[in-house]
């Protein structure tokens, strides 16, 4: 039998497509674990390694900029090399590098190897989600994308208490080392399984956007760097971050400029014509910022806050990650139904406003995990209700060849989110901190008898203890700056789940805007 096109060619049926979609699963879990199983061990890797807090930070950094960078190429990458063979040798990339991350000496070989890592990681995301979306007829994509999904939303969650776990029994290498056999298997599979579809030829050398790439690499390298870096550097008080962030805007208004006019683009900018996928990069971005934000604030919070390990600090996200795992699949079905995916993103959205509401509430300095128990797991049916429609929605209106480079994106909209969430999210933590401790410390003076009454009470206490009086005497105003201190964070991280929840209610009118697909868009309509 004879495929009447080649994008039903690629449809796979039976067992093949239970192993193309464990490889791809497997591939998407490497890269997004290793993008947040690091945060846990930067501490021993600053010990082991003898570098600053700032050095360490480029170990993510590295890594978030070499993803950001290749994510929007990997379409055109698997057009160039064939898509099985570009898949296989980003998964060999990834594993050669996590070897090498493990081995490494001093921090900035570990730097540089992490940066590798992230050229073949970026590539793993991306390609996964196209060869499951089109390893399935078109009536079950949004299983397709629930299934990816599952990784893309469990991998945050996964990596931290296995970090954890694996810093506090074995060594940090160990977070590296695990990614080879993972990564030897799914290259076989690979190598079986994966076809490569035939989507136009291949361009010569001299024909390759080679300005296009540079560009997109100043572009988001700078930007990248810029959000890492802004708030310990502060912002645009620095050279550095002032002249990047030129450099950024002046890199992207060229790359689209080129990207529009050149015959080959590197990266398809045609495709955003489509509606759906404008507003679907749009809400992927928004998930990102939600996703990884939130994703960064508890462990930060619980660990700095309430002294937890980082074992536990990470296993406090499971049972939300357990629930999000439990929604795909029902959402997958939903949409395969045809419940309109508008209504799911609105609804998800409103929980996530719930739930930020929700932590705003219980967040204290002492507060248990019995109190933070039901918002996680209400934000795991949040996400559940927005990951698989906003995907599912933002390439439902597409077709072959579109669908690999509509991916990409969304998956780099989804990472950059991601980037400026998290830049954006430290940055008030520290400048909220800062204002919530001069509003309380006005409120302390030496003159109330309550104060007294707190600071002879500590005093004693030291006295008791040994201290003389006036050492005592400083003790207790110590105690008293820490608890001050204390207060201002935990009264910040308050304030910014409330302006999340806000930016998520704000969010519920752009479904309005989304167009019914079902694959088929009048030309004239796409224009608008």
């Amino acid at each position: 039998m004879e495929a009447t096109s080649g994008e039903d060619s690629l449809v796979e049926y039976g067992f093949r497509r239970v192993i193309i979609t464990i490889t791809a699963v497997l591939c998407a879990l490497l890269e997004i674990v290793d993008t947040t199983i690091v945060n846990v061990a930067l501490t021993d890797m600053r010990g082991s390694l003898g570098a600053t807090l700032t050095d360490v930070a480029w170990v993510i950094t590295a890594y978030a900029i070499a993803n950001v960078i290749v994510i929007p190429m990997t379409s055109w990458l698997s057009q160039q090399f064939g898509r099985r063979n570009y898949f296989a040798v980003s998964i060999i990339i990834f594993t050669v590098s996590s070897f090498l991350c493990g081995n490494a000496t001093n921090i900035w070989e570990l730097v540089v190897f992490r940066f590798v890592q992230g050229l073949g990681g970026g590539a793993l995301l991306v390609t996964a989600q196209t060869i499951i979306t089109e390893s399935y007829p078109v009536a079950k994509r949004g299983m397709a994308q629930a299934i990816y999904g599952l990784g893309v939303i469990v991998g945050p969650t996964l990596g931290p208490p296995l970090g954890g776990y694996i810093v506090e029994n074995y060594s940090w290498p160990y977070i590296f080392y695990i990614n080879i056999p993972l990564g030897v298997i799914a290259t076989i599979l690979t190598l079986s399984y994966i076809k490569s579809p035939k989507y136009g030829e291949k361009l010569k050398a001299s024909q390759v956007d080679w300005w296009g790439i540079l560009l997109l690499a100043m572009f988001i390298g700078s930007l990248q760097f810029v959000l890492e870096h802004g708030q310990q550097d502060d912002w645009f008080d620095d050279k550095m971050i002032t002249t990047l962030s030129i450099v950024s805007v002046v890199g992207l208004i060229l790359f689209i400029w080129r990207e529009l006019t050149y015959k080959h683009p590197i990266v398809n900018l045609s495709v955003l014509k489509d509606g759906n996928l404008r507003i679907g990069t749009v809400m992927c971005f928004i998930l990102g910022f939600g996703l990884y934000g939130s994703t960064l604030i508890l462990p930060i919070y619980t660990q700095s806050v309430l002294g937890w390990t980082a074992l536990d600090a990470g296993l406090l996200l499971i049972p939300g990650s357990i629930t999000t795992a439990f929604m795909m699949p029902i959402v997958g079905n939903l949409i395969q139904k045809g419940v309109p995916q508008g209504y799911m993103v609105g609804v998800g959205f409103l929980i996530f406003f719930f739930f930020t509401f929700w932590m705003h509430n219980v967040i204290t300095p002492d507060t248990g995990v019995e109190h933070m128990f039901w918002p996680l797991i209400l934000r795991g049916i949040g996400l559940g209700l927005l990951f698989v429609p906003i995907t599912t929605l933002a390439l439902s209106t597409l077709k072959g060849k579109q669908i690999g480079e509509g991916a990409a994106f969304t998956g780099m909209m989804r990472q950059l989110g991601g980037s400026f969430g998290i830049a954006i999210i430290t940055t008030f933590i520290t400048r909220f901190s800062q204002n919530h401790r001069v509003d309380l410390v006005s409120h302390l003076s030496a003159d109330k008898l309550e104060v007294q009454n707190r600071v002879q009470q500590l005093q004693q206490g030291f006295m008791a203890k040994g201290f003389s009086t006036s050492e005592a005497l400083n003790k207790a105003y110590q105690v008293l700056d820490v608890s001050v201190m204390k207060q201002a964070t935990v009264l910040s991280y308050m304030d910014i789940f409330l302006y999340l929840g806000i930016m998520f209610l704000c969010c519920i009118p752009i479904i309005l805007l989304i167009k019914k697909g079902k694959n088929k868009i009048n030309p004239a309509d796409a224009m608008h």
